[in-house]
């Protein structure tokens, strides 16, 4: 390919059909019908809201998935054209298959909950990945393994094949997960296992809090859940620096835990662990060594959360690719969050990466969170928290 190629983003893909949806009430009577507003159709998944998210903040991406030879597949990849030509080159059209489609239900002012069909994604291997594009790139991101059947087969055997023949290119190799469906074939899968296995040929690692707990075992899960006072800022507070040294002890050099309406926590490795982190590594690696700091979500006008976190990522590696600093990562991270539940679908509350920043810049208030009474500190200028280990680098602006 003639241009370069900053990032690659990988795994599901699939058609979301949202329908909106004025009020929080979404109690179905059989026979009784209920009435929506019109419907949008977009693409949905960590390759399409991860990937075109990084294209709109001036990224050179380049998408792989895969879709079936029917008509949403026809609808998702005439999507992705229309943001770029070129974006949709490492989509496979896979005959006879089906496309995964997902009917998004995301009431103003409330969480999404989704219908989900995976169709190929079921189907997706370790081959599917065009490796030889990946020494051209410095960044890969694989999203939603636990909606991708063979990827998560034998305790995940092939979703390490995928990272190590990644890692084998010089590539950064990042890992985002989703919820399983602990009543469908997820629910019988082994997740320690599974992340045991992979994190080791992993660098960065980008779940949401609630993931993680299951991937470590339904037990730690469990109890969160069901823990007295639910979930509140301390109890989030108290459970994160020994699930990120847990988490950082089977290999990854950043571990990036998504908070959802409490912001984005992060922790980074040692200088040596950075070091190895390939093409997408961090600039001013001593700012980015041994880090736990904690940003706070911005301000918005919540119409969907459809895509929040996959945005959030997007913005974390608009800013990283930009050689910025780990706080200026979060931050840009917690913006691009913040615009994307603006709107209904994924993209459309998005901005380019200069209107972001000017928003920022005009002094964009960020929600309140009572770290100070746990011994953590706010950077005055970006408002992102430091806790009493953090080790804070003088480079680190």
């Amino acid at each position: 390919m003639s241009r370069t190629i900053e990032a690659v983003v990988a795994g599901h893909i699939c058609l979301d059909i949202i329908p909106t949806l004025a009020s929080q009430d979404l109690a179905f009577e059989p026979g009784k019908m209920r009435e929506v507003g019109p419907v949008v159709l977009s693409t949905g998944g960590a390759v399409s809201n991860t990937g075109l998210a990084l294209h709109k903040l001036g990224i050179q991406t380049r998408l792989m998935g895969k879709v079936g030879a029917d008509q949403f597949g026809q609808i998702v990849l005439d999507i992705v054209r229309a943001h770029g030509s070129d974006l949709a080159e490492g989509i496979i059209r896979a005959p006879g298959e089906v496309t995964a489609y997902t009917l998004v239900l995301s009431p103003r002012g409330a969480g999404h909950m989704f219908l989900h069909c995976p169709g190929c994604n079921d189907t997706f291997g370790a081959d599917d990945v065009d490796y030889d594009t990946l020494k051209a790139a410095r960044l890969f991101h694989f999203g939603y393994p636990p909606l991708m059947k063979r990827l998560i087969e034998r305790s995940g055997a092939e979703l390490a094949d995928v990272f190590m023949r990644a890692r084998a290119t010089g590539v950064t190799a990042s890992l985002d997960m989703c919820m399983p469906d602990l009543r469908g074939y997820a629910g019988a899968v082994d997740w320690p296992e599974v992340i045991s296995t992979t994190l080791p040929y992993v660098d960065i690692y980008l779940p949401s809090l609630e993931e993680t707990l299951v991937m470590l075992g339904p037990d730690k899960y469990q109890a969160f859940v069901e823990k007295p006072g639910g979930l509140t800022v301390s109890a989030v507070a108290e459970l994160l620096p020994g699930i990120a040294t847990e988490l950082l002890s089977m290999g990854p050099a950043i571990i990036g835990l998504k908070l959802g309406r409490m912001g984005l926590y992060l922790r980074t490795g040692t200088v040596k662990r950075l070091l190895s982190m390939g093409r997408a590594r961090p600039s001013m690696i001593e700012s980015w060594a041994e880090r736990e700091l904690w940003s706070p979500c911005f301000k918005a006008d919540v119409v969907g959360t459809t895509g929040a976190g996959d945005a959030a990522i997007a913005g974390f590696f608009a800013a990283l690719l930009r050689g910025q600093s780990p706080k200026d990562c979060m931050t840009m991270a917690c913006a691009v969050g913040a615009c994307n539940v603006e709107a209904a679908d994924a993209l459309s509350g998005l901005l380019s990466w200069e209107q972001t920043q000017a928003r920022l810049q005009a002094g964009w208030a960020r929600s309140e969170l009572p770290l100070d009474q746990a011994g953590w500190k706010k950077d005055a200028r970006t408002g992102v928290w430091r806790s009493s280990t953090d080790s804070a680098r003088a480079a680190d602006n």
